[in-house]
């Protein structure tokens, strides 16, 4: 499994806004090629947003990350910034991370 953390400077909508707005977009990312989960995260003080997804690979994680930049740079965010990582199990399952 592959980790990947995205974030952008974003200036809103937020919180139950950015829900009724981008639930659309939420359910397209469940049928994406190897995607697990994603977390969304946001920051209406420091104006950001993005999120933390885990795929099955890096090979799909890579790929999304390229779609979605793509995306957003469409919606005119110009700066995606991502990292991929990688999930170590033992430990995470310790810490009740959610990755059986």
């Amino acid at each position: 499994m592959k980790l990947l953390q995205v974030d952008f400077d974003f200036t809103g909508p937020f919180g139950e806004e950015m829900a009724e707005k981008l639930a659309g977009l939420a359910e397209s990312i469940n049928s994406e090629p190897g995607f697990i989960w994603k977390i969304w995260t946001e920051s209406r003080k420091d104006q950001l947003a993005g999120g933390i997804y885990l795929f099955e690979d890096e090979e799909s994680a890579n790929a999304y990350f390229k779609m979605h930049s793509a995306r957003l740079k469409e919606m005119g965010i110009n700066e995606v910034r991502g990292q991929i990582f990688d999930v170590n199990i033992p430990l995470s399952t310790i810490t009740k991370g959610p990755v059986d």
